[in-house]
C-alpha cells in the first residue's frame, strides 16, 4: 500500500506555501499529492506549481467535479499538466451533488451516464485524438483535436464512488475508485463491487486501484488532535450525502444524535454530540506519534486499499509549520 498526502482544504493553507510543503512530502517518501476542489484553491493551478518544484511525486485531483468545466477543457488541461510534469497526473473525478452542480449553473442528473460520457471525452482529448463526440449529455461538435501531440497520452482516471451503481461503474470504465469517509469494512464492500464491475466489463480487477482516505492530526497532546478532527467529522455527519452513508455503515443512532444537536444548538452543539467512542470507529486518527497512524492504516491495507491518502489536518497555528512538523515526523518514523 502506497501512502499519499492531501492538503486538507478546511485548514486554509496559504497557497504560496503549499509547493514547499510538497517538496518535503516528496523527500519523506509520500507517493502522491492530492488536491481537492469544492470551493477551495484550484487543483490544476496548485498541481502545476508543485510540478515545477518536484521530480517524482504523483500529482492527483481529489476530486475535480465534472460540473466545473467541460470535458474538452479538462482534456486540454490534463494533457498540458502531463507534459509539464513528465506524466505524473492522477486525474480524480466526481459527479458531485446538487449544491455543487448549482454553483456551476448545472442540474444534477443522470450521474452514471454523465460520468461515463465525461470520462470518455476527457480521455480522447488528452490522448490527442480527433474528437467528434455525440452523447446523450455531451456533444463536442466537429473536428476537435489538440494542436500538439501530447507526450503522455495514457491518462489515469479515477472516479469517486460510494453507492452500489457508481462503484460498479468505476470497475467498468476507470483506473480506480476514490473513497472518502469510509471504514475499512465499508472499503472492503466497495472494493468487491468495483471488482465485480471490472469482471462484467471484461477487465482485470487486479489492475483497478482502491484509494481511500483517512484524516489525521498529530500533536503531543492527543486531546488537541482529537478536538481538531471532531470539527471535521461534525461537518461530514451533518452533510446529507455523507450522513446517509454513515447511517448505512451502522451509525444511525450517532448521526441522528448529532443532527438533533445541530438543529437545536448549531454546529458547536453538534460537535459536543460527537462522542470519542463514535470518533474511534471512523476513518480519522488523532495521534501523538506517527506510529499510531501507520498502525491504524493496516486495517485499510487488509481491506484491499492500494493507495492510502492522508489529508493532514493541522492542530496549531501557523498551519504550515504544523504540517511541516508532521512531514518531518513521518520521515523519521
Amino acid at each position: 500500500m502506497i501512502f499519499d498526502v492531501e492538503i486538507n482544504s478546511a485548514a486554509h493553507y496559504p497557497a504560496q506555501d503549499v509547493p514547499g510543503l510538497i517538496e518535503l512530502a516528496e523527500q519523506v517518501g509520500f507517493g502522491a499529492f492530492w488536491k481537492g476542489e469544492s470551493n477551495s484553491t484550484d487543483p490544476f493551478v496548485m498541481l502545476s506549481a508543485v510540478a515545477s518544484r518536484t521530480k517524482k511525486i504523483k500529482l492527483g485531483t481529489a476530486i475535480y467535479h465534472i460540473y466545473g468545466r467541460s470535458p474538452v477543457t479538462l482534456g486540454i488541461q490534463s494533457a498540458t499538466l502531463q507534459d509539464l510534469s513528465g506524466g505524473r497526473l492522477l486525474l480524480g473525478l466526481g459527479v458531485a451533488n446538487k449544491a455543487i452542480a448549482g454553483w456551476h449553473g448545472g442540474v444534477f442528473d443522470r450521474p452514471l451516464k454523465r460520468a461515463r460520457e465525461y470520462i470518455d471525452v476527457v480521455r480522447k482529448v488528452a490522448a490527442g485524438e480527433r474528437v467528434e463526440y455525440e452523447g446523450e449529455i455531451y456533444n463536442t461538435g466537429k473536428r476537435f483535436q489538440l494542436s500538439w501531440k501530447p507526450s503522455h497520452p495514457n491518462l489515469p482516471v479515477y472516479l469517486a464512488g460510494l453507492g452500489p451503481q457508481m462503484t460498479k461503474l468505476v470497475g467498468k470504465i476507470s483506473d480506480g475508485v476514490f473513497i472518502n469517509m469510509a471504514t475499512p469494512a465499508k472499503v472492503k464492500e466497495i472494493a468487491a463491487r468495483v471488482r465485480e464491475g471490472a469482471i462484467e466489463a471484461g477487465r482485470d480487477p487486479s489492475k483497478i486501484e482502491i484509494i481511500a482516505k483517512s484524516r489525521v492530526s498529530l500533536n503531543p497532546d492527543k486531546n488537541l488532535a482529537r478536538a481538531k478532527l471532531r470539527q471535521v467529522l461534525t461537518f461530514y455527519n451533518i452533510a446529507d450525502h455523507y450522513s446517509d452513508m454513515l447511517r448505512g455503515m451502522g451509525f444511525d443512532k450517532e448521526v441522528s444524535a448529532i443532527h438533533e444537536a445541530f438543529q437545536k444548538g448549531g454546529f458547536k452543539a453538534a460537535m459536543g454530540a460527537l462522542t470519542d467512542e463514535y470518533m474511534d470507529k471512523l476513518p480519522v486518527v488523532p495521534a501523538s506519534d506517527v506510529r499510531e497512524i501507520k498502525d491504524k492504516m493496516k486495517a485499510f491495507e487488509e481491506a484491499g486499499v492500494t493507495r492510502m491518502v492522508i489529508p493532514y489536518v493541522p492542530v496549531t497555528e501557523p498551519v504550515v509549520e504544523d504540517a511541516r512538523r508532521f512531514f518531518e515526523a513521518w520521515g523519521a518514523s
